[in-house]
């Protein structure tokens, strides 16, 4: 059989499962896809907060109750991941307004715009976080 009818078995464009998880995501792939995450996760949890909203609202000892169901450190752990889902959503949302203005589109200035996403987000989220658990 000619070289030329032999087929190729390299494929390309597919990956197995071993290379996708050795495979080493820029920076900038990670804040995607955790602008991604932290979108689902708020979407997914909307109803539940707006219920939550609505009971505490309906009379002021339903308030006393979701403020004491709210002093549980877990509920407080959820309250502290909606936090940093909804700032690094945000965060990461304005980075993507620059870029939709052609403002830091090139690799160093995605990298450095990555970086201060998430370090703006998880300070804020810390300070926040240190606030939800009575440090100050």
């Amino acid at each position: 059989m000619s070289e030329a009818v032999k087929k190729n078995p390299r494929r390309y464009g597919t990956m197995t499962f071993a290379q996708a998880i050795q495979y080493r995501l820029p920076l900038a792939g990670v804040v995607s896809i955790l602008h991604r995450v932290s979108g689902a996760f708020m979407f997914l949890l909307l109803p539940f907060i707006l219920y939550l909203l609505n009971q505490s609202l309906i009379s002021e000892i339903s308030f006393e109750y979701f403020k004491g169901f709210t002093s549980h450190w877990f509920v407080k752990l959820i309250i502290l991941g909606l936090v940093w889902s909804y700032l690094h959503h945000f965060s990461a949302g304005v980075r993507h307004l620059f870029m939709d203005f052609h403002i830091g589109l090139d690799k160093e200035s995605g990298r450095k715009s990555a970086t201060g996403v998430l370090a703006v987000s998880l300070v804020l989220t810390a300070a926040i976080g240190l606030k939800l658990f009575g440090v100050f």
